[in-house]
């Protein structure tokens, strides 16, 4: 098993003529936006879903109502894959902060990312169930984007028995 540590110094140093693009996998909790940060902070450009919705909409049940959750979710996700297609075709090395919860999707974005001449990689961050619970604790007490969206213990329970584990996708798990 590599270390979270050794996957970022790779991606890092990978010397790909091709734009790399980081598909972070996992559930609430895993870390990937911690990950993904980490890949900001060496060039990569970073796309989140929360980022985009806090900017541009504000705070979860306080600037919208809840309801209105899906469908600015769904909005943001049409702008950040425009905005993926546009780094791609400008060289540049991205990684994508979303959950790729199902495989149908993580398969749609290698096609896309494959289409305009990128490269890709997925990070699946594999993490037990009680330690997701202590670090959305501690997510809950925070204020910014990746807090907004409380995840309560039943919305946890749907996130772990909806997920698709990647399996022969050439993912790469990194297990806390």
């Amino acid at each position: 098993m590599l270390s979270e540590e050794v996957v970022i110094e790779r991606l890092v140093q990978r010397t790909s003529a091709a734009p790399l693009i980081v598909m972070m996998c996992g559930v609430a909790g895993s870390g990937k936006t911690t990950f993904a940060q980490k890949l900001e902070s060496k060039g990569f450009a970073r796309l989140s879903v929360d980022e985009d919705i806090w900017t541009t909409h504000g705070r979860f049940g306080i600037d919208y109502p809840e309801g209105d959750y899906e469908s600015l979710k769904k909005e943001s996700e049409i702008k950040l894959r425009k905005k993926l297609v546009n780094l791609i075709q400008a060289g540049q090395h991205a990684v994508v902060d979303f959950s790729f919860w199902q495989r149908q999707r993580r398969d749609e974005y290698k096609q896309l990312i494959e289409q305009y001449n990128g490269v890709w990689e997925l990070i699946h961050l594999k993490v037990q169930p009680d330690e997701l619970r202590r670090r959305l604790l501690i997510r809950s007490e925070r204020f910014d984007a990746n807090a907004a969206f409380p995840i309560t213990e039943d919305i946890l329970i749907q996130y772990l028995n909806g997920f698709e584990t990647p399996a022969g996708e050439g993912e790469t798990v990194i297990e806390a």
